[in-house]
């Protein structure tokens, strides 16, 4: 399994972002893309997760499963948290689970969760029955990242992952991306803290001001 950016260019509010953008990343594998505040790393990740259509230039995964996109093999772990304040933390996973479809290409090998025994992991097994609009900030995000081991797929985006949570919750995070490494999966992140994951490539943004002609 690889995934594949070939020239990829993203429009943001009619200002061109940044183009020709071309990377490779071989499964079991992260990504950590770099670059200042605005540079584009937020914009890059929706586009891998189907959020946002580039402008130019194209996106595929080597050893996909058959008629599905690349987004459809990817989870988008971003700054909203995705959760339904109305139901509680075990409805909120169980809506995922069924809502989502799972993707399991060739050399993908996840371990399997149940939403009660994710939650249990993640610390919130108390709350399976609490509303989640009662959740703290950091449970909230806890809450959102349980929903990527319900419904396996092997592409996580990640934006700005370790923010609100603290200092245990941090480290569990950094533990469980490096067991999806270690699965098979890949990981693309934007991020200012220190990542552990191994092995481990980065990308850098560059304005596209400054780019070279």
């Amino acid at each position: 399994m690889k995934l594949i950016a070939e020239n990829l260019s993203i429009d943001r509010g009619g200002r061109r972002v940044f183009t020709g953008l071309s990377f490779t990343l071989p499964a079991a594998h992260g990504l950590v893309v770099t670059g200042p505040n605005g540079i584009g790393k937020s914009s890059l990740l929706r586009t891998l997760a189907g959020l946002v259509p580039p402008s130019q230039g194209q996106l595929s995964l080597e050893g996909a499963e058959p008629e599905k996109t690349v987004a459809e093999h990817a989870h988008y772990f971003g700054h909203q948290s995705a959760v339904k304040p109305a139901l509680t933390t075990l409805e909120n996973l169980v809506f995922w689970q069924d809502f989502l479809s799972p993707a399991l290409p060739a050399g993908f090998t996840p371990q399997a969760q149940s939403p009660s025994a994710i939650l249990e992991l993640l610390g919130l097994e108390h709350t399976s029955s609490l509303p989640a609009a009662y959740l703290s900030a950091g449970q909230t995000r806890r809450l959102a990242l349980a929903r990527l081991f319900v419904c396996p797929r092997p592409i996580w985006l990640m934006d700005e992952p370790t923010s609100a949570l603290d200092a245990a919750s941090e480290a569990l995070l950094l533990q469980l991306m490096q067991a999806h490494l270690d699965n098979g999966g890949m990981i693309v992140t934007a991020t200012h803290t220190p990542l552990t994951m191994s092995p481990c490539l980065t990308l850098q943004l560059a304005d596209e001001e400054e780019s070279p002609a």
